[in-house]
């Protein structure tokens, strides 16, 4: 798994900034896009992918242990779609 600092600690020293510097830009990344999914707008990065918002309808479901019928609500999720680049190098 990478993490937030091991994507800040590659940035800073590929383009000679502090891993402070580079820690505040990938943070201002994921912040744009989670505002903009917020928004219910799409956040398209060319030759990586899109992000979206994906909403779920209210739907019944059972509770495994009982049998139950339940009701799930509706919701809203942020899915992710690879660019063919992506999925080409993940495929290879």
């Amino acid at each position: 798994m990478t993490t937030t600092n091991e994507i800040a600690d590659k940035i800073a020293s590929e383009q000679s900034l502090t891993k402070a510097q580079a820690k505040t830009i990938v943070e201002s990344v994921f912040k744009q896009i989670a505002d903009a999914a917020q928004s219910g707008a799409e956040t398209s990065v060319p030759g990586f992918g899109k992000f979206k918002v994906k909403e779920t309808p209210a739907r019944e479901g059972r509770n495994p242990s009982t049998g139950a019928t339940i009701k799930i609500s509706a919701s809203k999720k942020l899915t992710f779609t690879p660019a063919k680049a992506i999925k080409d190098a993940l495929n290879s």
